[in-house]
C-alpha cells in the first residue's frame, strides 16, 4: 500500500513544471469536447454528428442510437456505450407521480435499422412508507418504448440524418 502511494506521488512530481511547482495540462484535440457534439470514451465525436478525429466508428446502427437517446432524453443518463450499444438511464420520477420512478436499459443489437435491432428493459419502483420497492411494469410498456425508438429512427432516416 505504501509503495503504491509513493509511486503515485513520485509520478505526480514528475509532472511539475517551472519553479512554482504548478502542474500544466492541456488536453489533446481528441479528448476535447467539440462544438458540434460530445465525445465518449476519449474518441471522436462522430457518435453525435461531430467531427471524428480518431477514426473510431460507432459499433451499432447510428440512427437507432440517436433515436434511443432522443427518446429517453427526458431521463437522466446513467451511462452510454456506443460500441457495445447499451444506454442506461438513472431513475426518473415524473413530477405528476412523485411516488413512482422508472429506469431503462436500451440495447442496440445490430448495425442495421431493423425492428429486432433494439431491445428495452424497463424497471419501475413505487414509494411506500418512505422506501422504494420494485413494482411490476405494465404489459407492453417496454415494447411501446421500442416502437417509439424505431419510429424516431425512421423519421431521422426519412429526414436524411444518416449515421
Amino acid at each position: 500500500m505504501v509503495v503504491a502511494v509513493v509511486t503515485g506521488l513520485s509520478g505526480l512530481s514528475a509532472c511539475q513544471t517551472g519553479d512554482s511547482g504548478a502542474v500544466s495540462y492541456e488536453p489533446s484535440a481528441p479528448t476535447r469536447t467539440r462544438e458540434r457534439g460530445i465525445q465518449l470514451f476519449g474518441l471522436g465525436s462522430s457518435v453525435f454528428g461531430g467531427e471524428d478525429t480518431s477514426g473510431a466508428k460507432i459499433g451499432v446502427n447510428a440512427l437507432l442510437w440517436r433515436a434511443a437517446l432522443d427518446t429517453v432524453s427526458f431521463m437522466p443518463l446513467g451511462s452510454a456505450d456506443p460500441f457495445g450499444g447499451v444506454i442506461i438511464t438513472d431513475w426518473y420520477s415524473d413530477p405528476a407521480t412523485p411516488d413512482e420512478q422508472f429506469k431503462t436499459t436500451i440495447y442496440i443489437l445490430d448495425q442495421r435499422l431493423r425492428a429486432d435491432a433494439v431491445r428495452v428493459s424497463l424497471f419501475r419502483q413505487v414509494r411506500s412508507g418512505g422506501r422504494w420497492a420494485d413494482a411490476p411494469v405494465s404489459d407492453g410498456a417496454a415494447r411501446q418504448l421500442e416502437d417509439q425508438i424505431l419510429t424516431r429512427a425512421r423519421q431521422m432516416r426519412i429526414a436524411g440524418t444518416d449515421g
